[in-house]
C-alpha cells in the first residue's frame, strides 16, 4: 500500500471511497399484457438484484390496452416497492408502440433507462449484463438476437433485405437483427427525445443518435401469453416509415429512371425519325407503342405513389399533433393531459 503524502488530505476523510449509486428507468410499452406482467416484475427484480450499487424506476405505459393491464401495473408496484419506483400510464387509445415508447422516453430523466417488451420474449436476465457494459462506457447497448429459429423463411429474408436497404440509403448503420430491446445512456436519451417526428421509427433514431453502441447477443424466447402484435402488413408499413423518414434515396431513383427514359425515348424517336426520311415510310409498331405507353404509365404511377408517401409524411408532420395523449397516471402527479413537451 503506498504511503499517503503529508501535504495531502487523508484519504479516509476528505477523500472516501466513492459510493456510486446510479438510477436506471425500465421503460415497458404494453398492449393488452396483463398476463404477462407479474412474470416480468418477478424476473426484473432477479436480475436488478444482481447489480450492485443501482436503483431502479418502472414505467409502464399501457398503450390503449382493452385488458386490465394498467390496474394489473399498480397492483404490483404495490408489491414490489422494496426495490423499484413505479409510474404506469394509460393512454386514451392505442397509439402504437412508438409513440408508448416516446411516452416513456419523455419521462426518462435518469443516468440510464433500458427499453423491454412485457411479452418475455427478451429474456430480463441479460439486463445485469446491459449495466456492465454501460458503466464500462459503452452508451447504447443494443441487444441483438443470436437466432431467428421462431421466424418463418420470409420473415427472415425481409429483414435482412430491409436492414441492407436501409443502410445503403439512409448512411445509418442500424445492427442486424436488433430489437428495441437495448439499454440508452441519458446523453442519448436527450438526444432521441429531441427528434420530435410524429411518424417514428425508433431504430432509425437510435443510429442516428450517434455515441458510442455495443451489441450484446442473446436468445430470444418465445412469447408467454398472448399473441403478437406485428402482423405482415404492419411490418411492412413500419419498414416504409423507416425507409421514407430517413432517406430520400427514392426520389432520387426516379430521377434517375427519368433521365433513363428520356435518352432511351430521344433515342428511338431519332431512330424513327431518320427510317422515315430515309425510306419514306412509316415504321410500323403499334404492339410495342401500346407495350411503352402502358409501361411507363404504370412507372408514372409508381412514382407518384412513392411522392405521395412523402407529401403525405409532410401533410401529418405540418399538423403537429400530440404523439399520444394520458387518460390515467399513477402516482397522480404525473398528470392526466399531455405537457407541451408532449406536443412536439
Amino acid at each position: 500500500m503506498a504511503l499517503s503524502d503529508p501535504g495531502c488530505p487523508d484519504d479516509q476523510g476528505d477523500h472516501p471511497e466513492k459510493l456510486a449509486t446510479d438510477l436506471i428507468s425500465i421503460i415497458v410499452p404494453c398492449f393488452n399484457e396483463s398476463r404477462n406482467l407479474p412474470h416480468l416484475f418477478q424476473r426484473l427484480k432477479a436480475a436488478c438484484a444482481l447489480v450492485d450499487d443501482c436503483r431502479w424506476r418502472l414505467l409502464v405505459i399501457s398503450d390503449g390496452s382493452t385488458d386490465d393491464t394498467y390496474s394489473e401495473a399498480i397492483r404490483l408496484f404495490a408489491l414490489h416497492h422494496a426495490w423499484c419506483e413505479g409510474t404506469a400510464l394509460e393512454l386514451s387509445r392505442n397509439f402504437g408502440k412508438e409513440a408508448a415508447l416516446l411516452a416513456g422516453l419523455d419521462r426518462a430523466f435518469d443516468d440510464a433507462c433500458i427499453l423491454i417488451d412485457a411479452d418475455l420474449q427478451d429474456p430480463p436476465e441479460i439486463i445485469p449484463a446491459m449495466v456492465s457494459m454501460w458503466r464500462q462506457g459503452t452508451q447504447v447497448v443494443n441487444c441483438v438476437r443470436s437466432n431467428r429459429e421462431s421466424d418463418t423463411w420470409l420473415k427472415q429474408l425481409t429483414a435482412k433485405i430491409f436492414y441492407r436497404l436501409f443502410r445503403s440509403t439512409s448512411k445509418l448503420s442500424i445492427q442486424l437483427d436488433s430489437s428495441d430491446f437495448r439499454l440508452l445512456d441519458n446523453r442519448a436519451v436527450q438526444a432521441i427525445r429531441s427528434c420530435r417526428e410524429s411518424v417514428r421509427f425508433s431504430k432509425g433514431f437510435f443510429a442516428w443518435s450517434g455515441f458510442r453502441q455495443d451489441p450484446l447477443y442473446y436468445k430470444r424466447d418465445h412469447r408467454a401469453h398472448g399473441s403478437g402484435k406485428w402482423a405482415y402488413w404492419k411490418l411492412w408499413n413500419y419498414a416504409l416509415d423507416g425507409l421514407f423518414g430517413f432517406s430520400t434515396s427514392a426520389l432520387r431513383v426516379w430521377s434517375y429512371i427519368g433521365l433513363l427514359f428520356t435518352v432511351i425515348s430521344f433515342t428511338l424517336g431519332l431512330n424513327v425519325t431518320i427510317q422515315t426520311l430515309l425510306s419514306g415510310r412509316d415504321v410500323p409498331g403499334y404492339a410495342s407503342v401500346f407495350t411503352a405507353v402502358t409501361f411507363l404509365g404504370g412507372l408514372q404511377l409508381l412514382g407518384i405513389g412513392i411522392l405521395g408517401e412523402y407529401v403525405g409524411r409532410i401533410f401529418i408532420e405540418v399538423k403537429q399533433r400530440p404523439h399520444y395523449v394520458i387518460s390515467q397516471a399513477f402516482p397522480e402527479a404525473e398528470g392526466f393531459r399531455p405537457s407541451a413537451s408532449d406536443r412536439r
